[in-house]
């Protein structure tokens, strides 16, 4: 009969390693979740990158005297900076690349009009409280024969690459339409006659008509398109950034902040949302 090659363990050997395995497992199941890698990267690091979109009014542009960010957008930054006690860059983001920057780690976070739509659920993340409410609206030139959203089916229209607009103004109205790089460039397009109407936020397009004295021979066309929530999105599956950005926006809301602040950069006409939501958060 031949021998075996390992010879048999005593039985106090198989016992304790059965105990050192059961320890083992017992010691890993009590390792603390840690939060995730972004989060984690902004305490160590001590600051946050938040892309943001400064396509012009008050929801972002640059100073002229300072070439500095401003607006509502950058606002919002700097107050999630400032509550969670770090520094903040701001990177300026286009509609064609605001996802990509934050899907590569380019960008911690953005607030850059981007509503919530079930398209970009399927691929980012996001603070489920909304910080705004907006909809898409229609620029055509004060002598337009286009009146309604119906007037412009199989005319050419003027946005951003990658606006959720697109489909609406497709499927439900028979518009054709064409995108450009960001805002400025749509509504440049506009202006030079490559389309009869140009559609982008009504944040956007408001302020634009209502103060911008090369705007003047233009005016919008109404109700707005799909009004959807604003958030600030983050990658998919970070449950803890999301969660801590979460708590600062319900603050917001409760304090009422966000009113002020609406109020501090002059937008018209202010949004009804904001009224709604301080009056369910200051409660809770």
């Amino acid at each position: 009969m031949s021998k075996p090659i390992f010879p048999a363990l005593p039985a106090f050997s198989l016992s304790r390693i059965a105990a050192a395995v059961a320890g083992t497992v017992i010691l890993l199941g009590a390792v603390p979740a840690h939060a995730d890698a972004t989060l984690d990267k902004i305490k160590s690091r001590h600051k946050i990158v938040v892309g943001v979109m400064l396509s012009g009014g008050p929801f972002g542009s640059i100073d002229p005297s300072n070439q500095k960010p401003v607006g509502w957008n950058v606002e919002l930054a700097q107050d999630i900076a400032r509550q969670l006690g770090v520094e903040l860059e701001t990177v300026q983001v286009q509609p064609s690349n605001r996802v990509q920057l934050l899907q590569q780690g380019k960008v911690d976070l953005l607030i850059a009009g981007m509503e919530w739509t079930q398209e970009r659920n399927e691929i980012l993340g996001f603070a489920p409280t909304p910080f705004y409410r907006v909809g898409g609206i229609a620029i055509v030139p004060a002598d337009s024969p286009i009146r309604r959203w119906e007037d412009l089916r199989g005319k050419e229209v003027c946005l951003s690459q990658g606006s959720n607009y697109a489909k609406p103004l497709a499927n439900d109205y028979g518009a054709t339409t064409k995108g450009f790089k960001g805002s400025s460039e749509s509504l440049l397009a506009l202006r030079g006659g490559n389309c009869v109407a140009a559609v982008h936020d009504a944040t956007l397009l408001n302020p634009l008509v209502a103060t911008n004295p090369e705007w003047k021979n233009y005016r919008t066309i109404t109700p707005e398109l799909i009004p959807g929530n604003s958030v600030v999105w983050t990658r998919k599956g970070e449950q803890d950034t999301a969660a801590a950005i979460d708590k600062i926006v319900q603050g917001w809301h409760k304090s009422g902040w966000l009113i002020a602040t609406e109020k501090k950069l002059g937008i018209t006409p202010p949004s009804p949302a904001l009224p709604e939501l301080h009056n369910k958060f200051k409660s809770a």
